[in-house]
């Protein structure tokens, strides 16, 4: 019975739920929630709303809406899977890796960001790929912060 409730609860709340955006439902698609439970929004939901009543995932879907459904995740997973590729793309200035990555991040500012990309890539080979590739990741986000 309780399982039934709550169900109904997240229904209801995800029905009657303000969205920041028409495309994304806050409970479903952000949060810990979301994290978790990525292809089952359903369980997102219920997720979200036993964790804090849903309060993280309304935040994040009105405050950060790149961090729903996982955007973080999957920029930073191309990042490392393509590092190489998306290092020799930035020492020629362009090319299919870099921009991909750059369609992920969506900067307003994209020739700037390749160049202060270019400028500060780290060419040391002693050091492992997912250092780099977490370097990389952490500048473009500063840089498409700033924008």
């Amino acid at each position: 019975m309780k399982k039934l409730s709550c169900a109904a609860v997240a229904a209801v709340a995800m029905l009657s739920a303000p969205q920041a955006n028409a495309n994304i439902n806050p409970w479903q698609d952000c949060g810990i929630g979301a994290m978790i439970f990525e292809d089952n929004g359903v369980a997102a939901a219920i997720s979200n709303l036993i964790w804090d009543l849903g309060t993280t995932a309304i935040t994040s879907a009105t405050v950060s809406e790149d961090t729903c459904k996982g955007s973080i995740i999957a920029k930073a997973t191309y990042i490392n899977e393509n590092y190489e590729q998306i290092e020799t793309d930035l020492a020629i200035g362009e090319g299919q890796h870099l921009n991909a990555m750059l369609d992920m991040f969506a900067p307003a500012n994209r020739d700037e960001v390749v160049a202060e990309l270019r400028k500060s890539i780290q060419l040391d080979a002693q050091q492992p790929t997912v250092k780099k590739a977490e370097a990389l990741y952490m500048k473009t986000q500063a840089l498409v912060v700033a924008g």
